[in-house]
């Protein structure tokens, strides 16, 4: 099965894809959040594009796994997109996962701070690799 991930942040929704048997997850842009209407109209979209039969969302908990004001913004969403889809929608903590996509970047040269939209992509890409490696996908 295809999954879209995808990284909320604030500005922006960091888009990625994979799941398949022998196919990586790769990183696949990302969407300049507008209003929750908008988001929900192009994530539907992307899902449809990408030909995902599921979505993961990454759950931004606090250091200690608690649901502080990011998480509950994060839960609203995912409430808001089970309710628009038939296609299961999965959470995934995605603790750290845009300090290692900074990381990452850094590591190929490139530079984290110009490249936000990336970011969001790669740490979207990281939340799917880790759905999966725990055996979810």
């Amino acid at each position: 099965m295809r999954y879209l991930a995808l990284d909320l942040g604030n500005r922006r929704i960091g888009l990625a894809v994979g799941g398949e048997e022998g196919v990586p997850v790769v990183p696949a842009g990302h969407i300049e959040k507008k209003t929750l209407r908008q988001d929900m109209e192009r994530v539907l979209a992307a899902v449809r594009d990408r030909g995902a039969g599921a979505i993961v969302v990454g759950m931004p908990y606090s250091l200690s796994g608690e649901s502080g004001v990011q998480a509950k913004l994060a839960e609203g969403f995912v409430k808001e997109l089970r309710k628009r889809t038939h296609l299961p929608v999965h959470t995934m903590d995605e603790r750290f996962s845009s300090v290692e996509a900074e990381g990452l970047l850094r590591d190929s040269g490139a530079q984290p701070s110009r490249r936000r939209g990336d970011v969001d992509a790669m740490a979207a890409a990281l939340i799917l690799e880790r759905f999966l490696a725990l055996g979810q996908g």
